[in-house]
């Protein structure tokens, strides 16, 4: 089969490598038919010690069941799956919780997909986490084949950065990152009732993209002008800040915009090791975040939502490609042409 793998930094390429096969009981393999470019994508392709030929980091995939394992019930050869990023367990103390993306049975690397830019994928720990879609691909639209693309991972993600900060009716949110899963954040922060969004943006096409999901500002500035911008807005701090960047500077960002007592919830994947909580201590600020509960937001709320129209996350995939024009994928989201860079195989 195909598969993507990183070249050099800056440089993907296509090989043919073994198809996937069952090894364990609770493996699925999975024909992929939709697959996509992720921003965390992005920290691996600009790695300058990257390996030649390492695999790639993609893990959201659409696609058709081909194979299960023993152990597998829950769906069977021939479904229609959204496969996310997360593998939980679904029976942990964790998973009970809500927050199968840090699964207690399937820590760290074990919990998270790879390699899935690519014509098959083998899916491990298959049997609570894989979401079966009704039908088939040919029953669906475009755009509506886009928008369910978004739950294996950043329509969740932004929803996690909202649920953990606990954004509730009539709440000031301000968002910081406005990439698909700061875009996808605004679209949560809507669904929870939030009478205020800010999105925090230099760029023409999201800063729409953002105002169409349900922004109520736009804030270009950043570091303590940016701050002074949105207070200015809201008439004093934000209730939530939701930071869906990753870098240190982001964070710094989030904490500056809210009032003493406000709550954050950060789900950029963190390129910084030592930000010390202490330095909020005089604030009282609440923080929470991490890996999305990609199954269970999709099985309990997000599926139902976009299957009924009440949300289009769909719109974050700017341009499309095949798997043969990986390369070109990338480099556009690098250089932001593309907000988020779709691949369809057939």
């Amino acid at each position: 089969m195909k598969s993507a793998v990183y070249v050099k930094a800056g440089q993907v390429g296509i090989v043919d490598v073994a198809r996937p096969e069952i090894q364990s009981p609770d493996d699925a393999i999975i024909r992929i038919v939709r697959t996509c470019v992720c921003g965390s994508d992005l920290w691996s392709y600009r790695n300058e010690n990257m390996k030649a030929g390492q695999i790639n980091s993609g893990h959201e995939a659409l696609g058709i069941v081909e194979a299960i394992g023993d152990n597998v019930t829950t769906v069977k050869p021939g479904d229609f799956v959204i496969a996310p990023f997360t593998h939980g367990c679904g029976h942990c103390d964790a998973c009970h919780a809500g927050f199968d993306g840090t699964c207690d049975e399937h820590p760290g690397m074990e919990n998270w997909s790879s390699g899935v830019q690519a014509e098959y994928m083998r899916f491990e720990h298959a049997n609570w986490a894989l979401i079966k879609v009704p039908g088939q691909p040919s029953d669906y639209t475009e755009g509506m084949l886009n928008s369910l693309l978004t739950l294996a991972d950043v329509m969740p993600t932004g929803y996690h950065a909202a649920r953990v900060a606990d954004v509730k009716p009539g709440d000031k949110v301000v968002i910081i990152g406005d990439g698909a899963v700061g875009q996808c954040a605004v679209i949560a922060a809507k669904m929870r009732g939030a009478s205020q969004i800010i999105i925090m943006s230099r760029h023409e096409d999201r800063q729409n993209m953002a105002l169409e999901s349900g922004a109520t500002a736009v804030v270009a500035e950043r570091g303590e002008e940016g701050i002074a911008k949105v207070r200015e807005i809201l008439g004093g701090g934000a209730d939530v800040a939701l930071e869906c960047v990753g870098t240190e500077a982001s964070i710094d960002q989030a904490l500056g915009v809210l009032h003493n007592g406000g709550r954050i919830g950060f789900v950029g994947v963190p390129h910084y090791s030592n930000h010390a909580l202490g330095s909020t201590f005089a604030q009282n600020h609440i923080i929470g975040g991490g890996a999305a509960s990609v199954t269970t937001y999709v099985k309990q709320e997000l599926l139902k939502a976009v299957l009924d129209g009440d949300i289009n996350p769909g719109r974050v995939f700017t341009h499309t490609y095949k798997l043969e024009d990986i390369d070109q994928a990338y480099k556009d989201m690098d250089e932001r042409r593309a907000i988020k860079s779709l691949i369809i195989l057939e």
